[in-house]
């Protein structure tokens, strides 16, 4: 059984609705999960941009929690938009003595584009930016389309498979 799920995918793919659809369903399975999504380890400003080193500046954080989580017995969803092999690194550091579910969240950059005006919340072109510097490409346990599939409908596909 996997006790940590790692959704990266670019802003405004549904990651973070997907996460709390995990968690939901989780609990109804009696299992305890915590969120940690790289939304709670930084302030955005929709007329800044963010940059890679603004990203790794928050990972140790990240990973302190991630691996606290994981000592104290619960299921930990990542929500991040890991852009460089430096973050994917200390992602894979700090779940070294745990069970990592990698899973790709992806939809059509139509979609991602709309989702981020609808948001309002970030730069514009975040979403364009984090799909092309998303690290890594390949090597994922999963992929799932969040565009095209609802998040209920890939939790159920990610619980019934990997946990």
């Amino acid at each position: 059984m996997h006790n940590v799920i790692l959704l990266n995918g670019p802003s405004s793919a549904g990651k973070s609705t997907l996460s709390k659809e995990l968690q939901k369903r989780l609990r109804e399975k009696n299992k305890d999960s915590v969120i940690i999504s790289i939304d709670d380890y930084m302030v955005t400003d929709p007329i800044e941009t963010i940059y890679e080193d603004d990203i790794f500046e928050i990972m140790p954080a990240m990973c302190r929690d991630l691996k606290e989580a994981v000592r104290d017995g619960k299921i930990v969803i990542m929500d991040h938009a890991i852009t460089s092999e430096r973050i994917f690194e200390a992602f894979l550091d700090a779940t070294k003595e745990a069970n990592a579910l990698t899973v790709k969240v992806i939809c059509d950059i139509d979609v991602l584009r709309q989702r981020e005006k609808e948001r309002g919340d970030r730069c514009p072109g975040s979403a364009e930016a984090s799909l092309k510097y998303l690290w890594p490409k390949e090597g994922y346990d999963l992929c799932i389309d969040n565009g095209k599939v609802s998040a209920a409908e890939n939790a159920e596909i990610i619980l019934k498979q990997y946990i």
